[in-house]
């Protein structure tokens, strides 16, 4: 039910995207396909209900955007983006590395002003992902294990310990500024904070995931791009 959703919210976006498009004849649309490096973490609150202390990894992303003008120097921005998040955790000499790929929804509001031969740009907006693949690396400095992430909302009873669960869906914010040159190439700084919990209901005999967990995705990004 909520892939369906997901996708019917995909397709809304996209209809709305050429209304806007059909009803603008003396505004211009542009198109922009953009790409970069993530820093991502988990934050929230461990399992104990105390706040994780985490490391960053370094992931990526990739997509495209459409930018739709609403009012003078403000835009209508809904893309699709392919992005890699994650986060690493510690104890002692034991380290776990998880690396989760979403498809993600930003829609945002852009304010695009001139500034020199180009123009500045500010946007912010909400964001909704849905995880497709994911991998965790769990070991010491001798021995690892990389397993497959699974994604569902609930771990039921029977299902296997030595699997990682995560719910698929991720909803929060953007917010990012950047620079657009009069040629279309552009870099902005994004950032994102996750509202939605990411670690599943636990119905096994022995939980790994308590009650008092809480993991959301957050970071930050640079993107590079060019838009026509």
């Amino acid at each position: 039910m909520k892939t369906r959703l997901f996708f019917i919210t995909l397709i809304l976006m996209l209809s709305v995207s050429l209304a806007f498009t059909q009803g603008t004849d003396n505004a211009r649309t542009s198109y922009a396909i953009l790409g970069g490096v993530n820093f991502q973490n988990f934050n929230g609150k461990d399992n104990s209900g105390n706040q994780m202390d985490n490391d960053m990894i370094i992931g990526y992303h990739a997509g495209f955007n459409v930018q739709i003008p609403v009012a003078p120097d403000f835009y209508f921005q809904p893309g699709v983006l392919f992005s890699l998040k994650g986060s690493e955790s510690s104890l002692g000499s034991l380290t776990g590395t998880y690396k989760l790929s979403y498809i993600e929804i930003p829609i945002n509001l852009v304010y695009k002003g001139l500034l020199g031969n180009g123009f500045v740009t500010l946007g912010f907006g909400p964001y909704i992902g849905y995880g497709i693949t994911g991998n965790a690396t769990l070991g010491s400095n001798s021995v690892s294990i990389e397993t497959d992430v699974e994604f569902k909302n609930v771990v039921e009873s029977g299902d296997p310990y030595e699997t990682p669960y995560f719910r698929p869906f991720d909803a929060g914010g953007n917010i990012f500024a950047g620079y657009e040159m009069a040629g279309g190439l552009f870099l902005q700084l994004n950032a994102q904070l996750g509202m939605l919990k990411i670690n599943p209901e636990d119905k096994r005999t022995v939980a790994v995931y308590s009650e008092e967990l809480s993991v959301k995705n957050t970071g930050f990004g640079l993107s590079l791009g060019y838009r026509f």
